[in-house]
């Protein structure tokens, strides 16, 4: 039968066969046409005709890529911890921004959709794009539809705004609710900010301030009751914002989702 399906042509051909178990290469990225001439010029000076040593090198870079990814992926441990990668304090923490007060380090989210408005320095008018960044030395690059449209020099511009759509910070609060695996307080099951009943509170019952969330309305008076908060605090009906009884922990008042580092703990269940 072998010998039939050689003959036929329908013989699976050796190195397909060894791999085909293998796992599919993943594609290389994605070149400038200026980047990729150098590339070709540089194989040209190296006189590498049978790739050999471009090889070599594309080996030397995955282990240079393999150490920044260790350290970027150490860096965000640092975040997720709570502290700041650059001095070691802690960091505010708020649905879309980090900032640390000691040293100033800040890192925050931008709209994915924009748009971002520039508002020039010495002209009435913005200059409007999809994204912009910021380099080192101040200079910003605007983009809009993937194509630099503006490149202005730091003493050229006042202030950049970032323009929010409500449907886009919702999307993102959904997603910020899924990582952190809100747990309701009272009967351990999973608490989803956008269902009836969800409740959000921040209680004291020592001297530090504390978070529940509650799945149902039954829950949550279930848990005042077993639970009653100090009668000159009054937690539970008194705005946060306005209370200085006790030590803060999140920023913002009971009506907040700001986190910190224990809330993408999931705790542990009873088996």
């Amino acid at each position: 039968m072998g010998i039939l399906k050689g003959f036929l042509g329908l013989q699976p051909e050796p190195d397909k066969e060894r791999d085909k178990d293998a796992e599919p290469a993943e594609p290389a990225g994605l070149l400038h046409g200026e980047d990729e001439a150098r590339r070709e010029h540089d194989k040209s000076i190296l006189g590498d005709d049978d790739g050999t040593k471009e090889e070599k090198l594309r080996q030397l870079a995955e282990k240079e890529v393999q150490t920044a990814a260790e350290s970027s992926l150490r860096r965000l441990h640092v975040l997720q911890l709570g502290r700041c990668p650059s001095c070691g304090e802690h960091l505010r923490r708020h649905l879309f921004a980090s900032v640390c007060e000691a040293c100033g380090w800040h890192a925050f989210d931008t709209p994915g959709k924009g748009p971002v408005r520039v508002f020039l320095r010495h002209e009435n008018r913005t200059i409007e794009g999809d994204h912009c960044y910021t380099v080192k030395d101040g200079t910003l690059l605007v983009l809009k539809d993937d194509r630099v449209i503006a490149k202005i020099a730091r003493a050229a511009y006042d202030s950049v705004e970032y323009v929010w759509s409500d449907s886009e910070i919702e999307q993102r609060r959904r997603q910020i609710a899924e990582r952190m695996n809100l747990v309701c307080g009272w009967c351990a099951a999973t608490a989803e900010p956008g269902k009836e009943g969800f409740h959000l509170v921040h209680v004291a019952f020592g001297s530090t301030q504390e978070r529940y969330c509650f799945c149902s309305d039954d829950c949550f008076e279930a848990f005042r009751r077993m639970y009653p908060a100090r009668v000159h605090r009054n937690c539970y009906e008194r705005d946060c914002d306005t209370c200085e009884l006790c030590t803060k922990r999140y920023v913002a008042g009971s009506e907040g989702m700001n986190v910190i580092a224990k809330d993408f703990l999931t705790p542990p269940r009873s088996r």
